[in-house]
């Protein structure tokens, strides 16, 4: 048995020489073996003392087991009052909680996750005007989030027709009913985000011998962003089907594939392959007959 520590007052007695009860109720809490050496008892008050012992237990490196006893005014027997794990100075502790939307990181999502999008996110607008309120079958809805509490999440799906000439049947006819669209705010974020991938900072728009504005390869987009922005659809480029920035650009763009046409030699000074012609003997008509035209005169008989 360790020699009682104390702290800020002298534990009682009897409660700090009961090391051995409080590790049966620190093994009994854990198992056998986890509970390490006693390393400290602290006096928690009158009659009442905590001690410690050090946690072997994997995962855990640092806690102690932290075992409370207490004594009643002139007894004689120790009481236990409580077993717990509790960290140490030194010990290995969880990171602090983030909320999931602060954790989240592009690629987190998979199959069958979802999104939610806050209400007042600051990437979206409203669809139509200020004053529309989002369509009864929409996720944003007050309406539908009553039909499923009523219905116990047995919502049926129903259409409802938009009043002839207002702004939410225009929007349906032209094919833009949508509760919310991106705001500027959104856009510009979607933008910078694009441009810091695929942009012209990056090495391969460096290296590129054409920015994508004059690829064949761009498909572009609409709205505002078309301005700036396409899609990529060569399947051999490193941003096939990414939205690429008109300023970025690769080694796949569709007219640095056109090969330029050979150089052609220059004349040779002096051709040493060629034979040089050499008089055979003097030409009766008073020249001189090259070796091969007399030997052709010869084979034909007029030599």
């Amino acid at each position: 048995m360790s020699a009682a520590t104390t702290r800020s007052r002298t534990p009682d007695r009897l409660c700090a020489e009961a090391v051995d009860l409080a590790r049966e109720a620190a093994e009994e809490a854990a198992f056998p073996g986890v509970v390490g050496e006693h390393v400290i008892a602290v006096a928690e008050g009158d009659r009442v003392v905590t001690h410690y012992f050090e946690c072997k237990e994997f995962g855990y490196r640092g806690w102690r087991w932290a075992v409370t006893v207490a004594r009643a005014s002139r007894a004689k027997f120790v009481t236990l009052d409580e077993t717990v794990l509790l960290p140490g100075p030194d010990s290995l502790l969880a990171p602090e909680w983030v909320p999931w939307n602060e954790r989240l990181r592009p690629g987190d999502m998979g199959p069958g996750d979802l999104l939610p999008t806050e209400a007042e996110d600051l990437r979206l607008e409203p669809g139509y005007s200020g004053e529309d309120t989002p369509p009864p079958n929409s996720v944003v809805s007050e309406e539908l989030a009553s039909r499923v509490e009523a219905e116990d999440a047995e919502v049926v799906e129903r259409v409802d027709v938009p009043l002839r000439g207002s702004i939410t049947s225009v929007a349906e006819e032209l094919g833009m009913r949508r509760a919310r669209v991106l705001s500027r705010y959104g856009l510009h974020v979607a933008a910078d985000r694009w441009d810091e991938s695929f942009g012209a900072k990056t090495p391969m728009a460096q290296a590129a011998p054409a920015t994508c504005v004059s690829c064949a390869f761009m498909v572009p987009l609409t709205g505002s962003l078309s301005q700036a922005f396409g899609v990529c659809a060569n399947e051999f480029g490193p941003a096939d089907g990414h939205v690429v920035s008109l300023a970025y650009g690769c080694g796949g763009h569709s007219e640095a594939a056109v090969m330029p046409a050979p150089p052609r030699p220059a004349p040779l000074v002096l051709d040493s392959a060629a034979a040089d012609p050499f008089a055979l003997r003097p030409d009766p008509s008073g020249g001189s007959v090259p070796l091969a035209d007399a030997t052709v005169a010869e084979d034909l008989g007029h030599s």
